[in-house]
């Protein structure tokens, strides 16, 4: 994973900031930057550019750019199981040791497209207090609501 260079943060007002705590900005942001196959890293860069486009999400947030982590190993790599993408399971230890404040993925099916290992990252943000982003918001899965819109 590598760090982005620091800026300061700006802010986003919407609702979704009332979620952001001063124990999430405490830890890192950690954006997980996946496509299928190399062919769609090669013809679909729109795809790669949206996903990376969401570290200014979190800046927006009130994370400082030098806690925003990058993991982007599993490019080229489907998303059907955890087995073979050293950057998910990276994801995963990461949130298990309550590193993270938040998971940045441009749709859930970016994340994990197992429902096994989805559900097992939705229950370690939860247990550890992650948010996760999307392109479609900012979600607790701690908050049952929350849990309820991921699954």
């Amino acid at each position: 994973m590598n760090s982005v260079s620091s800026q300061p943060a700006r802010a986003e007002p919407s609702a979704a900031h009332a979620k952001v705590h001063a124990r999430h900005l405490a830890r890192a942001a950690l954006l997980y930057v996946r496509q299928s196959t190399q062919r769609q890293v090669l013809e679909n860069q729109e795809s790669t550019r949206r996903q990376y486009a969401l570290r200014e999400r979190a800046t927006a947030l009130g994370w400082h750019r030098a806690q925003i982590e990058t993991s982007d190993t599993d490019l080229g790599q489907s998303g059907g199981s955890a087995a073979d993408r050293i950057g998910f399971q990276r994801l995963v230890g990461e949130v298990a040791m309550g590193r993270v404040g938040i998971v940045l993925g441009l749709e859930v099916s970016r994340l994990a497209r197992n429902s096994t290992d989805w559900h097992r990252l939705l229950e370690l943000c939860a247990l550890s207090d992650t948010l996760i982003l999307d392109e479609d918001g900012l979600y607790d899965p701690a908050q049952f609501n929350d849990r309820l819109a991921r699954t």
